[in-house]
């Protein structure tokens, strides 16, 4: 997603543990684990500016992460099923030597329609999903279960929310068109 704005970068792994504090809120959680990458991959590389990002799926204030297995991408689609899931983007921007720090959260609302343990088998066959917060591969077949979508940035249902990044590179210092 960030090769779909004009800048060079590189990838570096935070290595950071996303397990959630106990009773640690669904947006909590999303800024926690975004700050704490930002921060893992500057304290590497000072001179850079570090961007890091982490999206939670949250139904009904619980965070739900990440299913890591068919059972449990069917599992939380049926618990989804006519419901309404908030997903939090979150981001943050960190540069050790001269201090900047940035962060924000776009959430998007998704109402996901009745969804019948058929429909749910054939989406997690087809687009596979399991290492995806809370099911769903949206820039795949993922919106076919949804009723509607609602966000001020439509980025960042897929992760990262680039109009929310741009207006913090921007206030970086970096020139975007």
């Amino acid at each position: 997603m960030l090769s779909r704005l004009p800048l060079a970068f590189d990838t570096v792994a935070p290595r950071v543990d996303e397990t959630a504090l106990p009773g640690e809120p669904p947006e909590a959680l999303a800024r926690r684990l975004a700050l704490a990458k930002s921060e893992a991959v500057a304290d590497r590389h000072p001179g850079a500016l570090v961007i890091g990002s982490d999206q939670v799926a949250d139904c009904e204030g619980v965070a739900v992460g990440k299913p890591g297995s068919v059972e449990a991408a069917h599992a939380q689609l049926q618990r989804f099923s006519g419901r309404t899931v908030r997903y939090h983007s979150a981001f943050a921007l960190v540069c050790r030597a001269n201090g900047f720090g940035f962060e924000e959260n776009v959430v998007t609302e998704v109402r996901f329609r009745e969804l019948s343990d058929e429909a749910i088998a054939r989406y997690v066959a087809l687009d596979k999903p399991l290492d995806c917060a809370g099911s769903i591969r949206t820039e795949a077949a993922g919106p076919a279960l949804f009723e509607f979508m609602r966000s001020d940035d439509p980025s960042a249902i897929m992760g990262l929310p680039l109009i929310a990044l741009a207006r913090g590179l921007r206030e970086a210092g970096l020139e975007l068109p």
